[in-house]
């Protein structure tokens, strides 16, 4: 495997697309602490060097993975990637249960304008939600996700209609700029351009992590050799939990397909057996995100209706992250969202007639209607299954908290379960899959000795040529630039 990274550096049009990628996951970095026109940002400096510990919101930690704190630095990519990501959902969901859009999907050039509809739809996401980011800005006490800023100052100093006008337009810009770069990681770097963005903003946290865990654990006052022994059993279990989920989201049920013998003049077709992999976490992370956010809208509610009171206290508390009901019905939204997501995606009879036409079937089932069953049959079990790896992985990040007696809210345990390990495992083996299919077309050693990382090997042939050795001197030039001149602007302020 170490072979393999050093080889990487010897394919030249593989290093031009990864350093592409890291310049551009620099520029999304940059933007993030862009404070917005109007802002006042000596007031977040101050109220972050205060702020204590979040509060478990499950909103909050959602907003930290697709803005990556850019909506606490009341930064230009303060919406982040989420709008994006709403309209990308709405639309494959629509695309499933509209016959029209299906068709649509399966014609020459179809996809690129359901592509096209989809950003459509993002931008009007991202004005009501820049709109309503507004007006938390100019009325900084209903911010949930920044609590207590009110009292280092003003935010805003000038409210008016002009300056709600702009932010609103720099919100939109920000989150289409974001989907732009996205789409130029997709197409001449390595990797899915937004799941990479989604995956930088989830490891800017990572530091924050790594102090807090030194603090709890080897710098409190109550320090004991007890507790530096749990920091180790935690870095064992997290090598233990990531390697698991890694086999988890790899793991397939095979099904063999028989296609038959033709001929065709001279030639022979067919005869031999092909395999149809069913995914047992054919979901992936779409049943936790829409879990999460179901349970955070009661509490944002009960907060601006009736906050203060003592039943809406206790109800924000059961349904809060660490209450008992929130995990309660998380588990049951997640099994109703894997059954949801699998009943809408995956067509068995789409499959079957497809099988039929191009003369397979899979041995000891007839073709048509039972094969449909066979494989709605099979993906029910799987599903089942992927159901409670889910759940499982949505528990577990309390169960450390409360095992490590770590504060509640600790940045600490996201990264031992829940949407973001996930996502960073699926965006780590995609990428190594796009590398190792660099390597291995120049013969060179892939990450495996043996066998594949399991994926689709197709996604590579979608990609754009990469960006010219010129186009990335001057980026990282500019990069440079930008960076010497934030460190000069800092050490003036010291």
């Amino acid at each position: 495997m170490i072979s393999a990274f050093a080889n990487t550096w010897k394919v030249p049009e593989l290093r031009d697309r990864i350093l592409f990628t890291l310049a551009l996951i620099v520029i999304v970095r940059l933007g993030v602490h862009i404070t917005l026109p109007g802002v006042d940002a000596t007031v977040i400096e101050r109220w972050m060097e205060h702020a204590q510990n979040d509060d478990g919101n499950a909103f909050s930690a959602m907003l930290t993975i697709f803005a990556g704190g850019g909506l606490q630095q009341a930064g230009i990519f303060a919406l982040g990637i989420m709008p994006y990501i709403s309209a990308s959902i709405m639309v494959q969901l629509m695309t499933a249960v509209v016959p029209k859009l299906s068709r649509l999907s399966r014609e020459d050039g179809g996809r690129a304008k359901i592509t096209q509809y989809t950003r459509y739809i993002t931008i009007a996401i991202a004005l009501v939600q820049g709109f309503f980011v507004t007006r938390t800005l100019a009325n900084p006490e209903t911010m949930f996700y920044m609590q207590g800023i009110e009292k280092y100052g003003t935010l805003v100093p000038n409210v008016t209609v002009t300056w709600q006008i702009l932010t609103v337009i720099t919100l939109v810009a920000g989150t289409l700029l974001l989907m732009w770069i996205g789409d130029q990681m997709t197409e001449r770097g390595i990797g899915n351009g937004t799941s990479i963005i989604i995956s930088v903003n989830i490891i800017s946290a990572l530091p924050g992590a790594l102090v807090q865990t030194w603090d709890h654990f080897l710098s409190a006052e109550n320090v004991s050799p007890f507790r530096s022994m749990m920091m180790v059993v935690l870095i064992l279990l997290l090598v233990l939990v990531i390697a698991g989920t890694i086999a988890i989201t790899q793991a397939q049920r095979r099904i063999a397909v028989q296609y038959a013998k033709r001929v065709v003049g001279r030639k022979q077709f067919g005869g031999q057996t092909q395999y149809l992999p069913l995914k047992v976490n054919y979901a992936g992370v779409m049943p936790i995100i829409f879990a999460t956010a179901i349970l955070s809208l009661p509490t944002m509610m009960i907060s601006w209706i009736a906050q203060g009171a003592p039943w809406a206290v206790k109800l924000q508390t059961e349904l809060q992250t660490g209450g008992t009901w929130y995990y309660i019905l998380g588990s049951l939204f997640i099994f109703f969202f894997s059954y949801f997501w699998v009943a809408t995606m995956f067509q068995p009879s789409q499959i079957s007639e497809d099988l039929k036409r191009n003369g397979g079937y899979i041995p000891g089932v007839r073709p048509g209607k039972p094969t449909a069953e066979f494989l709605d049959f099979t993906m029910t079990r799987l599903t089942f299954a992927g159901a409670i790896f889910l759940t499982i992985i949505f528990i577990l990040p309390a169960v450390v908290g409360k095992a490590a007696q770590l504060p509640p809210g600790s940045m600490v345990t996201q990264f031992f379960g829940g949407t973001s390990l996930l996502i960073l495992v699926g965006v780590v083996l995609d990428i190594m899959r796009q590398v190792e299919t660099h390597l291995l077309q120049r013969h060179y050693d892939g990450f495996l000795r043996k066998g594949k990382l399991k994926g689709r090997y197709d996604r590579l042939a979608q990609t754009g040529n990469a960006a010219s050795s010129t186009a990335l001197v001057y980026l990282w030039a500019i990069i440079g630039l930008i960076v010497v001149v934030a460190a000069a602007a800092w050490i003036a302020r010291q």
